[in-house]
């Protein structure tokens, strides 16, 4: 199974949409705030190439954010990614 890490912060209505959508799929996840880590959102942003949160990581291939990860639900791709060996 894939660790799935999610980049966030507390109060971004997009990350509580994704972390809704893990939960409700009964996804085990790793939640990391950025609210108070300037350096570490820095370096996602980099990262990822994207200035927004969430940004999601499923294994190691970077999936984007809610939108990109409800697509994935929607096309029925998720749990295959999820469930991959990584």
């Amino acid at each position: 199974m894939s660790q799935v890490v999610l980049y966030g912060t507390r109060f971004c209505p997009f990350c509580t949409q994704a972390r809704r959508l893990l939960t409700a799929k009964e996804i085990d996840f790793q939640d990391i705030p950025l609210d108070s880590n300037p350096e570490l959102r820095a370096e996602i942003m980099e990262r990822s190439s994207r200035n927004t949160v969430p940004q999601i990581w499923i294994g190691e291939a970077h999936i984007g954010g809610y939108t990109d990860l409800r697509q994935l639900d929607m096309q029925g791709e998720l749990d295959s990614l999820v469930n991959a060996e990584g």
